[in-house]
């Protein structure tokens, strides 16, 4: 059984890591680091909630294959 409101927030902590990825990747911009500074305690803490939220989400593929639809009816 999964936790809807645990799948979203992971969710949404890797779209906030992707998109700070992207920034970095596109524009040399690193938001977390500009807004809680360069690898202070806070911005640690960000970065390794992306990293954790992204490992929850591999456990997303297990659905991908049908066993989700199994689980709606």
């Amino acid at each position: 059984m999964r936790n809807k409101a645990l799948d979203c927030l992971a969710l949404t902590i890797a779209i906030i890591g992707a998109i700070n990825w992207g920034l970095i990747g596109f524009f040399s911009f690193d938001l977390v680091a500009f807004i809680f500074g360069n690898m202070s305690w806070f911005s640690r803490i960000i970065y390794a909630l992306v990293g954790i939220a992204g490992l929850y989400i591999i456990t997303f593929y297990m659905y991908t294959n049908g066993t989700a639809e199994s689980n709606k009816a």
